[in-house]
């Protein structure tokens, strides 16, 4: 089970078995994945096809310098134009990876422990209250357009001592083809259910333009 299934040469069989566990494994780690982390059904597809796909390199090229440099040749004429994915959805991406060097030398018992297993670790550590700052989870975003007339330092603080518990800024972003400013906050609520209040005495001074308070996730651009 921990031995190399391939010898000298590659035969169709040792290819084949090695394709019904690899992708048959990914299935069942993009399933894993799919109970913590919210992404679109392509993604998971993708993720579960990515340690085959990798382990069939693996295969190909083993020993043979010239068609290593090919096939890396090959791969930076890709572009790639998706979004910046998650840290999870990265994380699950690189477990596949690292799963399908192990499928592609011949090792489907290691393959198949590094993929599953760190996918049932990670499914885990989710989901106990380790690793958590309670701190961090009241913090919100807040959005606050003002028009260009209005002088933005200092403009809210009196309001901002009033309702949050702490507030800083996190960037300023012009809008409305340069007619107004968006302001971004990081702020803590001293009272959760005085966020209308809060909204209000805002609106009372930004001209009733848009407001927003949203979650605040660090990773991601929020400008």
């Amino acid at each position: 089970m921990f031995d190399s299934i391939y010898t000298s040469t590659v035969t169709p069989a040792q290819f084949f078995l090695m394709a019904g566990v690899s992708i048959a494994a990914g299935f069942i780690f993009s399933w894993l994945m799919s109970l913590r982390i919210r992404s679109t059904k392509r993604f998971f597809l993708v993720t579960s096809l990515v340690p085959f796909v990798v382990a069939a390199v693996i295969t190909f090229v083993n020993g043979n310098i010239g068609a290593g440099v090919a096939i890396g040749g090959a791969f930076t004429l890709i572009r790639f134009r998706s979004a910046q994915g998650s840290a999870d959805e990265i994380v699950s991406v690189l477990i596949a990876m690292g799963s399908g060097i192990a499928f592609g030398m011949g090792y489907l018992g290691y393959g198949a422990i590094i993929l599953l297993g760190l996918g049932v670790i990670f499914l885990l550590v989710s989901f106990l209250p380790i690793f958590e700052h309670r701190g961090r989870a009241s913090e919100q975003l807040l959005r606050v357009t003002i028009p260009e007339s209005l002088e933005y330092t200092g403009a809210f603080d009196d309001i901002f001592s009033h309702y949050l518990k702490k507030y800083e800024s996190v960037g300023v972003k012009t809008t409305g083809m340069g007619s107004m400013f968006r302001l971004s906050y990081r702020i803590v609520m001293k009272d959760p259910k005085e966020e209308k209040a809060f909204i209000d005495e805002l609106r009372t001074k930004n001209g009733n333009l848009e407001i927003a308070i949203l979650p605040y996730v660090e990773e991601t651009n929020q400008l």
